[in-house]
């Protein structure tokens, strides 16, 4: 064999051993390693993940005078302090001294009271049933029988003769999008107290009344894609296929958005898969910004320059977080650069519109800039197969799109918006596992919609529930946008918020 022959197969084997050895790494991570993405420029720091404070965790201090030395009055944190409204019911106990005890053991005087001491508990009793009993009087005309029965009209329901107030409905909705507790289980909780619905009965419920928001839910969508500033994201759920003894895998997906860094209006919209063709629909003749991950639908509509599309920064620091075995050095040359854009947007986020815009181009774009160069001259260098490369390759392909939130004032560096309004599908699908079939998914998706809107505004979900579903059948149609979270919350008193 030719010295050139052997020195091409060793240059592939030493390749081959580099990437295989970055794999073990990453696998090792994986399974072992912290999930935290900070980055630390400083090596020898100590650094504990998860570990790190919060703003509410920090203890507030007094520092109080005692003689020849100071000493530190720790206070109650906002974490460790129980608090309720003063308007709770009361329920007292008087715990007394018995009668032999209330006189002076030398004297025999009575004790004279002076005081007394007051001590607070919160507690609970279970949920209280009660059956809503409407009686309507019936009348009849005496002199003429055949005109028939009058009785007053019963208020409209969603239901069709329901056995169930709304009240009860809205908690069985609550509990399963907010709570995360599957209809069974709440099947279950019933039967402890001896009220007895079945899951199907409650299936049904739940259903109808995300039939009965379609309406509102459409409204709702308008608005979020009226804003020209939205969030999307999507995350798989089973869906039950009956006959084939397997689930399909269906999606969830989520569009926030709204004029501000954080908006709270949350849809959710629910595919049997993945295509390409159902993201073009729900984007069809959107024309605003777009901040979404790196799949390849949303590619697509963003070279076709109908939108504005900003692709998370979160996603391209991730790649580079998860370049295990890569050149130390190489790593935290592109990740600090990565991190300054990060701390000017932490600037950015406090200024107006005008000042965010202007301070992202003096202090945000040089930087990009260099990171984009740097990066072009690393990606030469670096193994084609390893995970450096691909972190490399992945922001060097995002290159048109990675300024386009700079000259939008309510764009973000990342989709954290859509991520953090998708884990309450994450835990809940845990607890509910599947949907029934494609209609159930969307029943699902709409009243996730409510419940999640709810949760970013503060509102009771209960209060909303409760009070949309008695009114949304009477309720004028040209006014129907009063029922939207936003809107109703207006209306409301900050009692029932």
């Amino acid at each position: 064999m030719k010295t050139e022959d052997l020195t091409s197969e060793f240059k592939a084997l030493k390749e081959e051993n580099a990437f295989l050895k970055e794999q073990i790494k990453q696998l090792k991570k994986m399974i072992f390693g912290a999930k935290s993405e900070r980055f630390v420029d400083n090596p020898d720091a100590l650094y504990l993940p998860g570990l790190e404070p919060g703003k509410d965790e920090i203890p507030v201090e007094d520092i109080i005078s005692v003689p020849a030395h100071e000493k530190r009055k720790a206070k109650s944190t906002p974490l460790n302090k129980i608090t309720y409204p003063d308007e709770l019911p009361v329920e007292t106990t008087v715990i007394d001294l018995k009668e032999e005890e209330k006189v002076d053991t030398a004297t025999g005087a009575p004790l004279v009271r002076i005081g007394e001491e007051v001590t607070k508990r919160l507690a609970v009793k279970p949920s209280q049933f009660f059956v809503k009993q409407i009686i309507r009087f019936k009348y009849a005309v005496q002199s003429n029988p055949d005109e028939g029965i009058k009785i007053a009209e019963l208020p409209d329901t969603i239901l069709n003769r329901p056995a169930c107030d709304e009240s009860l409905i809205a908690d069985v909705v609550v509990k399963k999008f907010c709570d995360h507790l599957p209809l069974y289980r709440q099947s279950e909780m019933f039967t402890r107290q001896k009220i007895y619905i079945s899951r199907q009965t409650l299936s049904g419920y739940v259903n109808k009344m995300g039939e009965a928001l379609i309406p509102l839910y459409s409204l709702m969508q308008e608005a979020v894609f009226a804003s020209g500033n939205i969030f999307v994201d999507e995350t798989p759920v089973d869906e039950l296929a009956p006959g084939k003894g397997k689930t399909n895998q269906g999606y969830v997906v989520t569009v926030a958005g709204g004029q501000s860094l954080d908006p709270p209006n949350r849809t959710y919209i629910y595919f049997p898969d993945r295509k390409h063709a159902n993201f073009n629909k729900l984007l069809n003749g959107y024309k605003g910004v777009l901040h979404s991950d790196k799949y390849g639908a949303y590619e697509q509509l963003a070279a076709r320059k109908s939108l504005t599309w900003c692709p998370c920064w979160a996603h391209i620091r991730r790649k580079f977080i998860d370049a295990e075995g890569a050149d130390p050095s190489l790593k935290a040359a592109n990740l600090k650069l990565i991190q300054q854009i990060f701390k000017i947007e932490e600037e950015a986020a406090l200024l107006s519109e005008l000042e965010r815009v202007e301070l992202r181009k003096a202090k945000a774009e040089p930087i990009i800039d260099e990171l984009l160069k740097q990066a072009t001259e690393q990606i030469t260098k670096v193994l084609p197969k390893s995970k450096i490369r691909e972190a490399l390759g992945y922001l060097l392909n995002l290159k048109p799109y990675l300024k386009n939130y700079m000259i939008h004032p309510m764009a973000r560096l990342d989709n954290n918006v859509a991520e953090r309004a998708l884990r309450p599908v994450a835990i809940g699908r845990k607890n509910w596992l599947f949907v029934g079939n494609e209609a159930s998914g969307q029943n699902t998706a709409i009243l996730l919609s409510f419940a999640q809107t709810c949760r970013a505004l503060k509102i009771n979900p209960h209060e909303y529930f409760e009070d949309v579903f008695r009114r949304i059948q009477s309720h004028r149609f040209n006014k129907l946008y009063e029922l939207l979270p936003e809107n109703w919350k207006k209306t409301r008193s900050p009692a029932s918020v």
